[in-house]
């Protein structure tokens, strides 16, 4: 429903992927990332969503959506990006 909302368009679930996205040997994130078909999107035929601990204490909740546009192909990719995204708007 997130999905639809933000999007403008249909969504169906597919699939959970397992994702680990190391930087220098280190995890800087690890989850499940959701895999929403969608119809009626002018540019995507997919998206991406997935929630993470947010906040000063880690204590809310964040919840992130890419949408399939190149160079965004996979899940593992759409992490990537959100997190470059995430680190340019600390700079």
């Amino acid at each position: 429903m997130t999905i639809s909302q933000l999007h403008n368009c249909g969504a169906v679930w597919r699939e959970s992927v397992p994702v680990e996205e190391i930087f220098n040997g280190k995890t800087i994130w690890k989850g499940e990332v959701e895999v929403f078909a969608l119809n009626g999107h002018p540019k995507a035929k997919r998206a991406y969503g997935w929630s993470h601990p947010d906040g000063d204490d880690n204590t809310g909740e964040r919840f992130v959506t890419v949408l399939e546009i190149p160079p965004v192909n996979s899940a593992e990719v759409a992490v990537k990006i959100s997190i470059v995204a995430d680190l340019k708007k600390k700079k």
